[in-house]
Parts: structure tokens; C-alpha cells; sequence
């Protein structure tokens, strides 16, 4: 039996990456909770590895970015945050493979770099279907209505195909009890 197993879907990972400063990041608060360490400790590890995290690796928030975030996300679950989150990119979530050396800290981060990876597979592939069919339309000029009709199906099924709601679920189980 698996008493202490824990199990993180995509969707969980997901609803973590926000786009701050136009790139893909991770919150300590968030990444800590998935890794089961508290955010100071997580901070603790990151400092005592500081050099391992440049800055395009793992920057700290503005005071505006973070009242932005929390407007965004509705009510606060910072609560009594006293520091401005760490925002940690791609490759400053994968640095903290080394730094934290946990079986679970490895199965997250294994997890979140997968996530991060299909996110750009599928933005990559919906940009360049986006850009043909538009090239396509152009070339039509609106002169056949039912090819439109055809065109709108597409980009409903485009918008559908990456809403994460429609992506398989997939977690994965650490640890045996």
C-alpha cells in the first residue's frame, strides 16, 4: 500500500507557470509546496547554490509584478508574505534538481520539465497552423462562405486542442509507505 504517495497531474503543474517578463516562470511559494519544503527553505538551498542561478535563471518579483499577480489569481494565499517572491524560469527549475537532492524533488522536477517541454510543442505547433491557415484565408479573400465556416471550425478545434482542461491527465505516485 501507498500511504504517503503523492500524486501531481499536469493540471496542478499548469495552474503553477505564469508568464512574468514574458517568459515562463514558477513561484518558490508554489514550487516548495510541490517539492513538500517550506519556501525558506527551498530560498535557504537556492542562496547557498547562488551561483547556479543567474539571473535569467531565477529573478525576484517588482512590487508591481506581484500586486498584478495577485489581482490576476483573485484573493491572496500569500497572506503574510514579508519577501517579493522568486520567480524561477525553465532552466532555473531544472538547476534545482541539483541543489535539492530529494527522490521527490527529482520525480517534480522530471514532471515539470515534461510540462514545460508539451507547452512549447503545442505553442509552437498552434503558431505555425495559425500563420497557414491565415496565409490560406488571404489567398480566398472571403469569396467562399463555406470554406469560411470551415475556417472557423478550425480555430475552435485549435483553441480547444490547447486549453489545458483538454489535455490528458497525467500524474505520476512518489514514494512507498
Amino acid at each position: 500500500m501507498e500511504s504517503n504517495a503523492a500524486i501531481i497531474t499536469d493540471e496542478v503543474v499548469i495552474s503553477k507557470i505564469y508568464i512574468i517578463r514574458n517568459t515562463k516562470v514558477m513561484l518558490d511559494k508554489d514550487l516548495a509546496e510541490l517539492y513538500q519544503v517550506t519556501t525558506g527553505n527551498l530560498n535557504k538551498s537556492v542562496f547557498r547554490n547562488k551561483t547556479r542561478f543567474p539571473e535569467d535563471f531565477m529573478f525576484q518579483l517588482y512590487e508591481e509584478e506581484f500586486k498584478n499577480l495577485i489581482f490576476q489569481n483573485g484573493i491572496s494565499s500569500w497572506g503574510g508574505t514579508r519577501k517579493l517572491p522568486y520567480a524561477f524560469t525553465e532552466q532555473g527549475v531544472a538547476m534545482l534538481s541539483g541543489v535539492l537532492r530529494s527522490e521527490r524533488a527529482i520525480q517534480v522536477n522530471i514532471r515539470i520539465m515534461r510540462i514545460f517541454t508539451r507547452i512549447k510543442h503545442i505553442l509552437n505547433n498552434h503558431s505555425d497552423l495559425n500563420l497557414e491557415i491565415e496565409k490560406i484565408k488571404k489567398k480566398l479573400n472571403n469569396h467562399d462562405k463555406n470554406l469560411e465556416i470551415v475556417f472557423n471550425y478550425l480555430d475552435e478545434l485549435i483553441e480547444k486542442q490547447t486549453d489545458p482542461k483538454h489535455l490528458p491527465e497525467i500524474g505520476f505516485v512518489v514514494g512507498k509507505g
